[in-house]
């Protein structure tokens, strides 16, 4: 199973190695062009068992996708539950998802790079999905708390998340040489140039948060 934050199982139950295969074979091929039987091969399991425990391949690409969002989520808890501040929980996770796409690459290649209306027929949009409303609960809060300068929400996420994003996509196609870890302090920097109330508070959230 494709975990952020903790070793999978060992040996991993067969749902676990199908999700696996599946994640790899998704980010390296693309949806379209990757089936039932090349993800059955991978994972080394029968035809049967796929269809038993996710109904197909679209059934594959669902249950992975929750999987990964529910991921996100447990990092998005562990940075609420061990930073106070608002603004320096939105720096905090753009240091974890810039380190989590060196070492964990194809997890968030799927969550940010894959077109999920290709599996997802129901029409929802990942800015939609639980942890990205979360994310902008994260933006308001720190408007509220006057940490941040208060306009539109979606704007004020834009503008502090947006770049990052780009940023992730822009590893994963490979057009930027250094590891994101090295684009942290100058992709921070430009975000909080536009959203943050003023320069001081700017400074004192950078040397709190100095220790994650």
């Amino acid at each position: 199973m494709p975990y952020l934050k903790r070793d999978a199982p060992c040996p991993e139950p067969l749902d676990c190695r199908i999700l696996t295969a599946a994640l790899d074979l998704f980010v390296e091929n693309g949806y379209h062009n990757v089936s039932v039987h090349e993800v059955q091969k991978r994972a080394q399991v029968s035809i049967g068992s796929i269809y038993n425990h996710f109904g197909g391949k679209e059934g594959i690409a669902r249950a992975l996708y929750e999987h990964l969002l529910n991921e996100l989520d447990e990092l998005i808890d562990g940075v609420v539950a061990t930073v106070e501040s608002p603004a320096a929980q939105c720096r905090e996770i753009i240091r974890q998802l810039f380190a989590h796409t060196e070492t964990h690459r194809n997890i968030i290649a799927f969550l940010f790079h894959a077109k999920h209306t290709e599996f997802l027929r129901d029409d929802t949009l990942i800015c939609e999905a639980r942890p990205f409303v979360r994310i902008r609960g994260i933006v308001v809060d720190a408007m509220k708390k006057g940490e941040l300068r208060k306009t539109d929400a979606w704007v004020a996420t834009s503008a502090m998340f947006g770049g990052a994003v780009r940023m992730i996509q822009l590893r994963l196609d490979g057009l930027l040489a250094q590891p994101l870890p090295d684009y942290f302090e100058a992709v921070i920097e430009s975000a909080w140039s536009g959203v943050a109330e003023n320069t001081e508070h700017h400074m004192k959230t950078k040397s709190r948060v100095a220790k994650y």
